[in-house]
């Protein structure tokens, strides 16, 4: 997926293999100064994507050949402005397909998650056809209840239906999450997901790849490096940075594209996205 590539027999297969993360602290540090006096931007322009007539992207870098669709529930939603802004700064077209409530692509046997697979199944065929990935990253939801065996079922449909579309997957777990009322009686569910996505990575013949964002995050949802906001779940400004320059090394190193430096993006107008100033963030 560099410069001199394109097309399905120019990608390279994504390796199993992990490169060594960054420390969550040494993220944080760098990425704090960076991130103060930024400027604002609406919800929905973190969702424009692609690039303009001059083949290259909105931030002025030449543009890689690989593109990137971002799928998961309103935790990916609020990461992704941040991960397209260094997608972009990286010459990597972007797009945000997340969803606010939903997101998953597993079918738990519930009322709840039935309905939002079925919409998200659609929804992800539609922007695999308009918009052509190369990578389909999907960060392992809030919703992907039900047992092992639905999760798995679940997973391996969406290794087969992104390969079937010439593209490759990135199962990525979510970060630690305060448990509420409403997580409770799914928690045990909840834990198993990564478990099972990793190990339909392993047995996918290379079409797909597991990136452990625990190496980030941690598996606490209050220690200082989950970078949760104040409602526990989901993540301010500074959250966003820390998992979208963790993010884009990790997928840079497996799909050979280099990331751009931090500073060319992080003080970026996403900061002002309308998401932060929902969850009290500030700038």
């Amino acid at each position: 997926m560099n410069s001199n590539e394109s097309g399905s027999t120019g990608r390279r297969t994504l390796r199993r293999t992990l490169p060594r993360a960054a420390g969550a602290v040494a993220v944080a540090t760098a990425l704090g100064a960076a991130l103060v006096g930024c400027g604002g931007q609406s919800k929905n322009s973190a969702r424009q994507d692609g690039a303009d007539a001059a083949g290259q992207t909105k931030q002025g870098a030449p543009t890689t050949g690989a593109k990137v669709l971002w799928v998961g529930d309103s935790i990916a939603g609020t990461e992704a402005p941040a991960l397209g802004a260094a997608m972009k700064a990286s010459g990597v077209d972007f797009k945000d397909a997340s969803s606010d409530g939903g997101g998953t692509v597993v079918d738990g046997g519930d009322e709840i998650t039935g309905k939002i697979a079925e919409d998200t199944w659609k929804q992800l065929a539609d922007a695999i056809g308009s918009f052509r990935p190369t990578v389909v990253a999907y960060q392992i939801t809030t919703y992907d209840w039900g047992s092992q065996d639905k999760q798995r079922a679940a997973y391996e449909k969406l290794a087969k239906t992104v390969k079937d579309a010439g593209a490759e997957l990135a199962l990525v777990p979510a970060p630690p999450i305060k448990i509420d009322e409403f997580y409770k009686q799914h928690e045990p569910q909840m834990r198993t997901a990564p478990t099972v996505a990793r190990d339909v990575a392993k047995n996918s013949g290379g079409a797909a790849v597991f990136l452990d964002s625990s190496q980030l995050w941690g598996n606490d949802a209050a220690a200082k490096k989950a970078h949760r906001a104040a409602d526990g779940i989901h993540n301010c400004q500074q959250g966003a940075a820390a998992f979208a320059k963790w993010f884009s090394e990790q997928l840079g190193a497996q799909a050979g594209f280099t990331p751009a430096p931090v500073d060319t993006w992080a003080k970026g107008s996403w900061t002002g996205d309308a998401r932060y100033a929902s969850l009290s963030c500030g700038n």
